[in-house]
């Protein structure tokens, strides 16, 4: 066993072990030193007479001591050689650290595991003293990879801890150009820490690196593996997506979570992949309502760009009404102009179908009306209204419409009567279509050659038929005429919707006319100008698939480019547009075909990323031998006849706990150094203060943004903030704070009896809590968070609480507003009924769950660090207004309150 223990063990200065060899010496001199003598009182010589005592004073001391001593002596020496346990991934070869670095697209999933095993890495070159060569393989920018030159191991720790996956593929061929200006002695440790896949020269790129010494490739696991979703398939009722894994082996199941624009989750489904099986399917289905406000579709746990696949309008379900004389479909279906209407819509969008007016009852973006539909003057008036608050009617015409060319509901005048293509008794022939309008929406489609047009109703010439035409006949007549109304659309098919007057309504291009047609209610209307089309980036994913503002260097790129090109550090994806037209461009489907090598090459090394138990064992030696030397000085005292007081018996404690503290300096002092200096800045200035919950993410974000809060107050205010700090409620001094900011995770645990005490006196003086819940953060409102809110205030003296009125003095303190937005909408703010006059007015609790932390969270160079959504920048500056409100709210109390009472005060005083 101790076989075992010793191998397990390595000391990166061995050589200060030759010091043991001192102590059989220090046993000798330790031996020869006796204890001081005994004093006692000189009686009268008289009294010396017949004396006798049994007590001999030794001339050494006791064996026992000697070994205490010993072992504190031998503990240092060995503390000094600095003693490794489990040391993890060792370093044979006499050259530096190499560490090659895959970053890009494929590498998101246990990032965090990836970038722990390299740092302990880098923790064995600091202890080899090794130098350490860095290189990624994603650029950052779209330029070449960066040559970090010769690092130093805390150097090269902190560029891994900077790092972070990147959306789009990297270029190994790059990192091999740049290795050619490394110069270093010896065969060098190389890591390869991949993706996974085989692409890039796989074989040409680790042959390169085995050039340079023994080289060590890191694989991921399957579970951490790349993952690509793609865009959906539109279905009736429900959206399909394909789902590849690179890496199998083993079972998985991989749970998707269906999310809103604001972070709402709107469904979750899980998928199941055998050993065997790289590629399934999953279907979301989703109420039309629901359906309509989905905007992306992710692994619950992050695992990449390409695990995310963006929806944009593209795939939404618009209301269709289809005007018809009842809810029920009259007549023989084939002579019915709505039934092939019905057909048409049911797949592409939510139809109804019946009276105008109760169509209107309810929001239709699109309605269809056949020439059979019957329009009164009311519905006309009704008609014309919808279409100015951005509706598009799409009118089919027939014999109606042919004798009523006054109608003033189309978007041409229109020739009274028709016209008849083809016929026994004619001399013309049945036409077919010609090219669509460059500046129509059904510019790209292909116009099919074996549909008929039989007859039509003619528009009369104007100096604007030609912009307001969409489709025309080969003979150049229009076909499909609109023109905008208000902010809508009047469409007209100047043929039937069935069989009576052409082919056109059996045929596919049919169907994708009124696709496009019904995209016309979501802004992709007549101005679009086909694929040449440049849109701006709106939002770009991060390597992990996180939504965001897009970089300064992101480029425009074409409709075309969205389907023919593979996303780039210039083109990141996301979504691109504005609010008229927005797409999105999801990486998924770009690198559907990315799978990982069958074989690795002859003389590599795998390895999987995982981080060895590795115990640094020289602060607990140390530990050892400071209280070995106190139980030293403690038993000296003891055997000279010192008897410690109580006093004394504390003091020893204290000095123990010290020198704990002290061994472990990397830690338990630092965090106490640290915790003493805050408190001692905190009497210099307001501070604001977050609760630490453990989580790191959550934490550094809370500092963050008081940090950004406490930035915009020096700014706009007379408060005078300092750097915010974290507290932990059970353990520090809370009275320095007026304002404590708690994000409520599910993993708090209860409050004990002694914390609820002291939360209590904090809110008695003065203090205020603000508990955020963070609603829409892991996409609405978990009930675990629910519930650790409930156990925190199960103790607390909260009184009832109500959702926050207009007249409030938090809606006024400093700034007026009614609405507290976050980093999401939608979650109310409630406060305490009334308020104590001991608190001045002010609640002691504020609840609340948007988030604002990370609204107002900014970067060292304040930069915002999180997308403010739905209203971006707006909606930022009203939660720093909000947070405004709230830190005078609790530094004022009833001040503001009661400026209400002036005018009276002012009557007063004038009568």
């Amino acid at each position: 066993m101790f076989g075992g223990l010793l191998q397990s063990v390595s000391f990166v200065s061995p050589w200060v072990l030759v010091g043991l060899l001192s102590l059989p010496a220090l046993w000798w001199l330790l031996r020869i030193m006796p204890p001081a003598p005994r004093r006692i009182d000189f009686p009268a010589l008289r009294l010396l007479i017949g004396l006798q005592t049994d007590e001999k004073t030794p001339n050494n001391a006791p064996w026992w001591l000697i070994l205490l001593r010993l072992l504190a002596a031998a503990a240092v020496i060995v503390a000094f050689a600095h003693p490794v346990l489990n040391p993890t991934n060792p370093l044979p070869a006499s050259g530096p650290l190499v560490l090659v670095v895959d970053d890009d697209w494929s590498s998101a999933g246990g990032w965090d595991r990836r970038i722990e095993v390299l740092s302990g890495l880098v923790d064995e070159a600091a202890r080899a003293n090794k130098q350490v060569f860095l290189a990624t393989t994603a650029s950052t920018d779209g330029t070449a990879p960066v040559d970090r030159g010769v690092l130093r191991p805390p150097q090269a720790k902190a560029v891994l801890q900077s790092l972070s996956p990147k959306p789009w593929a990297g270029d190994r061929a790059a990192v091999l150009a740049m290795m050619e200006n490394w110069r270093f002695d010896g065969s060098a440790n190389v890591f390869w820490a991949s993706n996974g896949l085989a692409g890039g020269d796989y074989a040409g790129f680790a042959e390169r690196l085995q050039r340079l010494g023994s080289l060590t490739v890191l694989t991921p696991e399957a579970t951490d593996g790349p993952l690509a979703l793609s865009s959906p398939e539109k279905g009736a009722t429900d959206l399909v997506f394909k789902v590849r894994r690179a890496i199998g082996g083993v079972d998985e199941t991989i749970p998707f979570i269906a999310r809103a624009v604001d972070g709402r989750a709107l469904a979750r489904e899980e998928i199941f992949f055998d050993a065997d099986t790289l590629e399934s399917e999953i279907s979301i289905e989703l109420p039309a309502s629901l359906r309509n406000e989905l905007a992306r579709v992710e692994p619950e746990q992050p695992r990449g760009a390409a695990a995310v696949s963006l929806v944009d309008e593209r795939w939404r379900q618009r209301p269709v009404g289809l005007i018809s004389e009842s809810a029920l479909d009259v007549g023989p279906a084939l002579l019915s102009e709505s039934y092939y209407v019905r057909r048409a819509l049911e797949p592409i969008g939510q139809l109804s179908h019946g009276p105008l007016d109760i169509l209107m009852r309810t929001e239709q973006a699109v309605i269809v009306a056949p020439d059979s539909a019957r329009l009164s003057d009311a519905d006309r008036a009704n008609l014309t209204g919808w279409l100015e608050q951005g509706g598009v009617l799409v009118r089919f015409a027939g014999p109606r419409l042919a004798e009523d060319a006054d109608d003033d509901l189309t978007p041409v005048r229109l020739r009274r009567g028709g016209r008849v293509l083809g016929g026994a008794m004619l001399w013309t022939e049945p036409l077919t279509l010609g090219a669509f309008s460059r500046n129509s929406p059904f510019l790209g489609l292909e116009p099919p050659g074996d549909v008929r047009i039989l007859r039509q109703v003619l528009a009369e010439p104007s100096l604007d038929l030609d912009t307001k035409t969409w489709a025309r006949l080969e003979d150049g007549t229009p076909l499909i005429t609109a023109d905008p109304r208000g902010t809508g659309w009047i469409v007209l098919v100047h043929t039937t919707a069935n069989a009576d007057w052409s082919d056109l309504a059996l045929s596919g291009i049919f169907v994708e006319i009124l696709e496009r047609l019904i995209d016309l209610s979501n802004g992709v209307g007549a101005t679009e100008e086909g694929g040449n089309t440049l849109l701006p980036p709106d939002q770009v994913m991060n390597g992990f698939g996180r939504l965001g503002d897009p970089p300064t260097n992101a480029r425009p790129i074409s409709l075309d480019g969205l389907n023919a090109e593979t996303p780039t550090a210039l083109n990141p994806p996301g979504f691109y547009g504005d609010e008229t037209m927005r797409r999105a461009f999801n990486l998924g489907d770009k690198v559907w075909e990315a799978q990982a090598p069958e074989t690795l090459p002859p003389g590599v090394s795998p390895a999987a990323y995982r981080a060895g138990e590795t115990v640094d064992l020289k602060p607990w030696l140390i530990l050892l031998a400071f209280a070995l030397l106190l139980i030293d000085g403690a038993v000296t005292l003891f055997m000279r006849g010192f008897r410690p007081q109580a006093r004394l018996k504390a003091g020893t404690a204290a000095g123990l706990v010290f020198f704990a503290a002290l061994s472990l300096s990397t830690g338990e002092r630092a965090l106490a150094q640290t915790a003493d200096a805050e408190t001692i800045a905190a009497l210099g200035g307001t501070v604001l203060a977050y609760v630490v919950t453990g989580d790191e993410g959550i934490d550094s974000t809370s500092r963050a943004g008081l940090h950004g809060l406490s930035l915009i107050l020096n700014r706009r205010t007379a408060v005078e903030a300092v750097d915010p700090i974290g507290v932990d409620v059970r353990r520090d001094e809370l009275a320095f704070f007026p304002l404590l900011y708690w994000p409520v995770t599910g993993s708090q645990q209860p409050l004990d009896d002694i914390t609820v005490d002291r939360l209590n006196a904090f809110m008695a003086t003065g203090g205020t809590i603000l508990f955020d819940t963070r609603d829409q953060a892991t996409g609405g409102v978990g009930p675990e968070r629910f519930e650790a809110l409930r156990q925190i205030a199960a103790g607390l003296d909260i009184p009832r609480l109500d959702r926050i009125g207009p007249e409030h003095v938090l809606t006024k303190s400093f700034y007026l507003m009614q609405d507290f937005p976050g980093r999401w909408t939608g979650s109310g703010l409630w406060v305490e009924s009334g308020g104590e006059a001991s608190n001045d007015s002010v609640s002691r609790v504020i609840v609340g769950g948007n988030d604002w932390a990370a609204a107002w969270a900014v970067d060292e160079l304040g930069q915002p660090l999180f997308a403010t959504v739905p209203g971006g920048e707006r909606q930022r500056e009203m939660a720093y207004r909000f947070g405004v409100n709230l830190v005078m709210y609790t530094l004022t109390g009833n001040y503001k309150a009661d400026q209400v009472h002036i005018p009276a005060i002012l009557e007063r005083l004038g009568q």
